[in-house]
């Protein structure tokens, strides 16, 4: 049976965050809110919470995930970046939006879209999020908390609680977030192609 976290959404506090950050070393899979909606998240390095992710979800092998980064020192790690994607990165992150941009060979490759070798990349606005991020020193491999057959994502952590209790160890209660996705943005040829439109604002790429 998941935990139950309520941290707050502006002052998290320290010792319920480092708990999470333990579940989540130990090979745990968390709910937990960002700046558009609630999400799930687990070790970067574990195959196995990763495919308890997808089963949550049922989505295949193709489907991308999202490493969350604190900020944008850590992309380098992950992502090629030419020097004019990264300064439209600089002024849109942090926010609601998921970058999708050529993935290096330190991104595990069962993480990356299997065709295109790519990574979602994304800087959440949230401090819960960035506190968890900050504690785990590393990005969180991320999906939106959207169920099967649904349209948009869990919103409501006892609704969360309810549904997914044997499904993840933890459910972090932040309050509401917000129903929508994140806006899903292609880098990959420098030129902007949007994905998905979402909660930032779109057409400043279109």
């Amino acid at each position: 049976m998941a935990q139950y976290f309520e941290i707050h959404p502006d002052n998290p506090q320290q010792r319920l965050i480092y708990q999470a950050v333990e579940i989540l070393k130990k090979g745990g899979v968390i709910a937990y809110p960002t700046d558009s909606s609630y999400a799930l998240g687990c070790h970067i390095g574990d195959k196995q919470a990763l495919d308890r992710i997808r089963a949550i979800r049922r989505v295949d092998a193709k489907h991308n995930f999202t490493l969350v980064c604190r900020d944008l020192s850590e992309l380098s790690n992950y992502a090629k970046v030419e020097n004019d994607v990264y300064r439209l990165l600089k002024h849109f992150t942090p926010g609601p939006y998921t970058f999708i941009l050529a993935a290096t060979g330190e991104v595990p490759r069962r993480l990356q879209n299997p065709k295109r070798k790519t990574i979602g990349i994304r800087v959440p606005d949230h401090n819960i999020t960035l506190a968890l991020l900050e504690q785990l020193n590393q990005p969180l491999m991320s999906s939106t908390l959207i169920l099967p057959d649904q349209d948009q994502p869990l919103s409501d952590p006892d609704d969360i609680r309810e549904q997914l209790e044997h499904q993840v160890d933890l459910v972090i209660d932040g309050g509401f977030c917000g129903l929508e996705a994140t806006t899903v943005v292609d880098l990959v040829n420098g030129a902007p192609a949007v994905l998905r439109r979402g909660k930032g604002d779109p057409t400043v790429f279109e």
